[in-house]
């Protein structure tokens, strides 16, 4: 008995070390309390999204939360209210980098500061101005952002219950590296090679080796060379003039 206790324990403390991330909710936001912060309203599904990325849809879920405090006294402020959007994707490509390029521009006005910061164990972006605060992070076809006016920091706890479902995928150093790939990679047509005609192959330039191969110069038709001018006979002198 005592060893099947053992073996149940094992195998329970197996289960825990393998846990996964807790799903996502239905309506993608939390509706109910995080903690101290009592859940009071939830909107959506709007189409007018923050995060544009070009040739994928997407539609965004809001949910509003209050401190226990604010509730007890009856009066909110706007240090008591945080502001949950989740911006879901019809496809995953291009999230990720039109995060990254939304964050920069961001960046680049005077009254924002952008940062990457971890929390909870996942990299995020976070955006602060004099009047607002905000954490920024993609998940695959998610986009999560929280916050609020009047915030000098978002709750850690907050974030670290939404990273729990939607694990961030921003890579490191995204701020000053190189643009994470998506769609807007793709050639252009004007970029894209003719295709292969075995009637008219075109060399390619790309791979030529001159010692290997011999381009042929290109023939030009010149026009047939004119006769010399015959020249004027020599009078004969036995025919009269």
């Amino acid at each position: 008995m005592r060893r099947a206790l053992v073996i149940s324990a094992i195998f329970v403390g197996t289960l825990a070390g393998c846990g996964g991330h807790k799903p996502v909710p239905k309506r993608l936001v939390v509706e109910g309390d995080l903690g101290s912060w009592r859940f009071r309203r939830f909107q959506g599904p709007l189409v007018d999204v923050e995060v544009w990325v070009e040739g994928n849809t997407a539609e965004a879920f809001t949910a509003s939360y209050i401190t226990s405090d604010s509730e007890k006294r009856g009066r909110i402020e706007d240090q008591d209210l945080v502001n949950v959007f989740v911006t879901r994707y019809q496809k995953p490509e291009g999230v990720v980098r039109a995060t990254v390029k939304f964050a920069r521009r961001l960046a680049q006005e005077h009254h924002y500061q952008v940062e990457e910061e971890k929390i909870a164990g996942e990299r995020t972006l976070t955006i602060t101005s004099p009047t607002e605060s905000w954490v920024l992070w993609p998940s695959k076809q998610y986009v999560v952002k929280i916050g609020g006016r009047g915030l000098a920091k978002v709750p850690k706890a907050m974030v670290a219950s939404y990273a729990d479902r939607y694990p961030s995928q921003l890579p490191g150093g995204s701020l000053e590296g190189a643009l994470p790939p998506g769609p807007d990679d793709a050639p252009k047509a004007e970029d894209k090679k003719d295709p292969y005609d075995g009637n008219n192959p075109k060399p390619d330039l790309d791979k030529y080796d001159p010692k290997k191969t011999k381009i042929p110069e290109r023939q030009v038709d010149l026009p047939d060379p004119k006769p010399d001018p015959k020249p004027d006979p020599k009078p004969d002198p036995k025919k009269k003039k």
